[in-house]
């Protein structure tokens, strides 16, 4: 499929999509949030970073802030980067080449497609802490993604202790019948984990209340496109052919809090079954996205969770924290997953992670965003193959789980869009239905 036969990128000058409220309501109230944020918390955050140059740095921060929102809510061009990070230069390359397919057009909120432009902003969001010396690193959405951990601990506990029981009957019973069965399971849990996402919300308050395990056979009619059997037949035949031995099984995750849970509860299975020796959780290299996983976030959630007074919790927490710290369980961060560009450009960009990912038997991608950078973020007709959207991308057998929360989606049959817009006019976009889809890729026999 080449570049000319492409449907045109989602992008906010169509005011009849959701790119439109993305960029003019969305995205201010995320803005406004962290403003919100930095003052009522100015003292503590202060009191950490250290003195009077902290208290200046936090002030030009919230400046940045309040003028980054001003120039999304006119319209403004976007600006090269100015920080010092490694990226700077792809990210202004990506800039110059987007301004030169623009025919010298500059790239602007409501103007230019919409992926590139929100991930441009989660980048400026970061060179604005970057720009400081003691708020260097400093989380601005740290403290949201730890509140929507602890605010599902009723769901975390009902799930943690269902897990452990499943684990125990793994143990005593391992058949191919029991294997499959709790695998279809632990796939939808982490698949309507996903649900549980702060950007969407735009920074409200967003966490899970109660065991998705008591809600999957009422959500299983939600999943529109539903895989879930050729992504378990691909892992199965990857053992057998391994001689019964189980390979490697990487995750691009997605959120974190509740949906990390889920995320990690999976992984766990996937190695107890047998489906999987290595797991590589592949996370954001900066904040992003307000929920996405950072290295620190997936640190913070262990350590949070072995500290809470329940057995399964610090339980599940004892032994992923082990899983680590042997290597069976590797976290990887790579600047790829926070650059604009969607994952058919990613051989060419960064050769070296598209063949560590062909390393894999089987690749997890979590989430709208990964979703959306998969298909490249266009105007595709709903019923295109999901193997021909992701335009050559395949460096192994993969399946994305996702909800719905932007308007694009394929893979779906005839008949079958137009239904659901009758009867749920938001179907696209208001996360209540999903997809678990699949690609067969370059089937992995290494």
């Amino acid at each position: 499929m080449n570049e000319s036969s492409l449907p045109p990128p989602l992008s906010a000058k169509y005011t009849d999509s959701f790119a439109f409220p993305t960029m003019k309501d969305r995205i201010p109230v995320i803005l406004s949030k962290i403003v919100d944020h930095l003052n009522r918390n100015r003292d503590a955050i202060i009191k950490e970073h250290g003195g009077d140059s902290s208290r200046e740095e936090l002030k030009s921060l919230i400046g940045s802030m309040s003028q980054l929102r001003y120039e999304v809510m006119t319209n403004k061009s976007a600006a090269p980067l100015r920080d010092s990070r490694a990226d700077v230069p792809l990210w202004n390359a990506e800039l110059a080449k987007e301004v030169e397919k623009q025919n010298g057009e500059p790239m602007k909120w409501f103007d230019s497609a919409w992926l590139w432009m929100e991930c441009y902003l989660y980048r400026r969001i970061y060179e604005a802490v970057l720009l400081g010396d003691k708020l260097r690193g400093f989380d601005v959405f740290g403290d949201q993604k730890q509140a929507a951990f602890l605010n599902s601990y009723k769901a975390i506990s009902t799930l943690t202790m269902c897990f452990l029981e499943v684990l125990q009957t793994l143990e005593e019973t391992k058949t191919d019948v029991e294997v499959k069965k709790y695998f279809l399971q632990f796939l939808q849990v982490s698949l309507w984990g996903n649900k549980c996402d702060l950007s969407i919300s735009a920074g409200h308050e967003n966490h899970q209340e109660n065991c998705l395990l008591e809600q999957l056979t009422t959500l299983k009619s939600k999943v529109l496109i539903d895989e879930a059997e050729e992504a378990f037949q691909i892992l199965h035949t990857a053992c057998i052919s391994r001689g019964g031995q189980p390979g490697r099984v990487d995750f691009v995750l997605d959120n974190a809090g509740f949906e990390l849970l889920t995320d990690l509860c999976l992984a766990e299975f996937l190695v107890s079954a047998g489906l999987a020796s290595r797991i590589h959780f592949h996370v954001k290299a900066i904040p992003w996205f307000v929920s996405d996983v950072t290295e620190q976030d997936l640190m913070w959630t262990l350590k949070q969770m072995s500290s809470m007074n329940h057995l399964a919790i610090s339980q599940l927490s004892h032994k992923w924290r082990s899983r680590l710290q042997e290597g069976s369980w590797v976290v990887e961060v790579n600047d790829f997953w926070t650059l604009p560009n969607d994952y058919s450009q990613m051989k060419e960009l960064y050769p070296k992670l598209y063949a560590d990912l062909g390393n894999a038997d089987f690749i997890f991608f979590k989430g709208d965003l990964n979703y959306r950078k998969l298909v490249g973020d266009l105007k595709w007709d709903t019923q295109t193959d999901f193997s021909d959207s992701l335009r050559g991308f395949g460096p192994a057998p993969l399946c994305v789980l996702r909800t719905l929360k932007s308007d694009v989606v394929v893979g779906l049959i005839a008949g079958q869009a137009s239904e659901l817009t009758r009867t749920d006019k938001d179907w696209m976009i208001n996360g209540e239905w999903a997809v678990i889809s699949v690609s067969k890729g370059t089937l992995n026999s290494s």
